[in-house]
């Protein structure tokens, strides 16, 4: 979230920043809020110090043997002021939470400013786009004609937005997960297996709640709900939640591998064939623990990272600094990689590398002390996909299709392979 002591003391500008993040209803409701609030507490340690000061009071004139009932009364009096002041004071800061957890991060001054896609800036392309000697078909048409893709039979079984693979498909996608994990570890960051269902604190540390409640998946046991991850971004950001690091001990690396479950609420009906948009997908996920100082030369590596992959893999790609409208809630910065896709003849997001800021650190508590004796101070979070596995299937079968209808496996991903070079 953003720093409570900049929304009270720089409102106007704080707001002028966000207006193209999206603002809540109930922004302009903060200050005064926030002044009520802080009205409140001055009468309640007045309260508190006429109290403290009637006790000794009420003491000495019981001792004395004097009448003590007009100070009694007034004790009471302030008791009850002060119990009714505590509740509206609860109520005030309940409101103003409220505010501070669907506010968007505010964006770094390199972003391009704009309400959404149309103000995104293109940084670089990579790669040459394969030329074919035929219509490149799109990918559904590829999986379903090879048997390694089996939409209608998955649909049977959970209804829409899902996919079976099989054979070969489902050795693709396990090959890709592994040649990903293998390639981050040697890069520095520590595998992990996270679990898949969270408490509603860590949907809330990691920014997911409570803006994209109705994206999530959740049981339905309301006293111990649990939330499916839309990412493992969720779990890496909060393993550190309340906990204070010494300098020395930064950066962290963490990557995972794991199903992903998001309800897709707001897709309005997009990509509704094929891989692109499903409600259950496999991902795999880069975040990072960082100072303020380091986080930007920390988000580019973590491009550079997830690129590398890409490149690997030989699939044109572009990099696109999104506009300040266009980012996620918790982003200040956000990098997309978007792979080019033959088969539907564009572009489409494969990595979003982004720098949070202390936006997370700031939900879960997680801070660091940058030298003995200091004051601790919010760590810097990122986070980018390392890629999302179903849309580099996507991208494999599109860009590798061949005349006869085969689809040729990437010279890097055949040992993961059992060195089988084609899906026929």
């Amino acid at each position: 979230m953003i720093d409570p002591k900049r929304l009270r003391e720089d409102f106007a500008a704080v707001k002028e920043l966000l207006m193209t993040r999206g603002l809540p209803a109930e922004f302009d409701t903060y200050p005064e809020l926030e002044k009520s609030r802080r009205t409140m507490l001055q009468e309640v340690e007045t309260i508190r110090a006429n109290k403290n000061k009637l006790g000794p009071e009420i003491a000495q004139k019981k001792k004395n043997g004097e009448d003590a009932d007009e100070l009694l009364a007034d004790l009471k009096r302030s008791s009850e002021r002060e119990k009714e002041l505590n509740a509206k004071i609860a109520e005030a800061e309940s409101a103003l939470e409220a505010i501070e957890l669907v506010l968007p991060n505010i964006a770094d001054e390199s972003v391009p400013v704009g309400a959404d896609e149309a103000a995104n800036r293109e940084e670089k392309t990579w790669g040459k786009k394969r030329a074919f000697a035929f219509d490149p078909r799109p990918h559904w048409d590829i999986g379903e004609a090879l048997g390694i893709l089996d939409f209608e039979r998955a649909a049977k079984i959970s209804g829409t937005r899902f996919a079976l693979y099989r054979g070969d498909g489902a050795r693709l996608e396990r090959a890709l997960i592994n040649f990903m994990l293998e390639r981050h570890a040697a890069a520095g960051y520590i595998e992990l297996f996270p679990p898949l269902l969270v408490r509603r604190e860590a949907m809330v540390g990691s920014g997911q709640l409570p803006k994209f409640e109705e994206d999530a998946f959740k049981t339905s046991d309301e006293e111990n709900r649990h939330y499916l991850i839309p990412t493992s971004e969720v779990v890496m950001c909060n393993i550190h939640a309340d906990e204070i690091f010494e300098a020395q001990e930064l950066p962290i690396y963490y990557t995972a591998f794991t199903p992903c479950f998001r309800a897709e609420a707001g897709s309005h009906g997009r990509d509704v064939r094929g891989l692109i948009r499903l409600h259950q997908f496999n991902k795999v996920e880069l975040v990072k623990l960082t100072t303020p100082e380091t986080s930007f030369d920390e988000l580019e590596k973590l491009t550079r990272d997830a690129e590398s992959i890409l490149e690997a893999l030989e699939l044109p790609y572009r990099r696109v600094t999104l506009s300040s409208g266009d980012m996620g809630i918790a982003a200040c910065k956000t990098f997309d990689l978007e792979v080019w896709l033959p088969g539907m003849n564009a572009y489409r997001e494969i990595s979003s590398c982004s720098n949070t800021s202390d936006y997370q650190a700031r939900r879960t508590k997680t801070r660091y002390r940058p030298a003995a004796g200091e004051k601790p101070r919010f760590v810097h979070m990122l986070n980018g996909s390392g890629l999302a596995v179903g849309r580099t299937v996507v991208a494999i079968l599109e860009n590798y299709q061949q005349p006869d209808g085969s689809v040729e496996i990437p010279e890097v991903l055949r040992p993961y392979m059992g060195g089988q070079q084609y899906i026929r």
